[in-house]
């Protein structure tokens, strides 16, 4: 463990349907849109030079597709642990609608019925922490916004519920590491679009 410390590279899936008009897409399986398709290409160039002991994807479609446009499908996992929020009887709906019933609704505090609540979803991302950190090397995770957004947050030492303050946009980049030593866990880089069209 003397080498150099390793950083873990996030990116999140290209454009969807819902992810243009709002809906919170969790479980469903959605394509990427045309221009996410591109955004996804993109990321093969902004990753270009680097290289990564493992790649993990999570197996929901959108993030598989990303991961193999930006060039890793030959070498990624699929990783059942880097799906999305599970929405419950959220799923489709757009914040919005969500709060017409809800008017004080949060989902980094809240949670959705019939879904995960953000201890769940931290849960998740702390097992994910774990196994990052004992491989020796980078790391590259293709997965969606509000998971993500919780793992960044979890990395930190952070609440779950911590995740609302790391806006991340479709296809961006983001790098986690440390500075020092590995008891110093810090965010490198967070939501680097330069590479997107919009």
């Amino acid at each position: 463990m003397d080498g150099p410390l390793p950083t873990i590279y996030l990116a999140r899936h290209g454009e969807t349907a819902w992810s243009v008009s709002g809906q919170h897409t969790g479980l469903t399986d959605l394509p990427l849109t045309p221009r996410g398709e591109q955004n996804a290409r993109n990321l093969e160039g902004r990753l270009a030079g680097l290289t990564f002991a493992k790649v993990f994807t999570s197996p929901l479609q959108r993030a598989t597709r990303t991961c193999e446009l930006a060039g890793f499908g030959g070498q990624a996992e699929s990783e059942r642990l880097l799906v999305e929020w599970d929405y419950g009887q959220y799923e489709g709906l757009r914040s919005v609608e969500i709060r017409q019933e809800r008017p004080d609704w949060q989902l980094f505090r809240d949670g959705c019925p019939g879904g995960e609540t953000p201890s769940d979803v931290g849960a998740r991302a702390d097992q994910m922490v774990q196994r990052v950190r004992a491989i020796e090397g980078d790391v590259l995770l293709f997965s969606s916004g509000h998971f993500l957004r919780v793992l960044a947050a979890r990395w930190l030492g952070l609440a779950p519920a911590e995740g609302k303050l790391f806006l991340l946009s479709t296809a961006s980049v983001c790098a986690l590491g440390y500075e020092h030593d590995r008891t110093r866990p810090v965010i490198r880089l967070w939501n680097d679009c330069r590479h997107v069209c919009h």
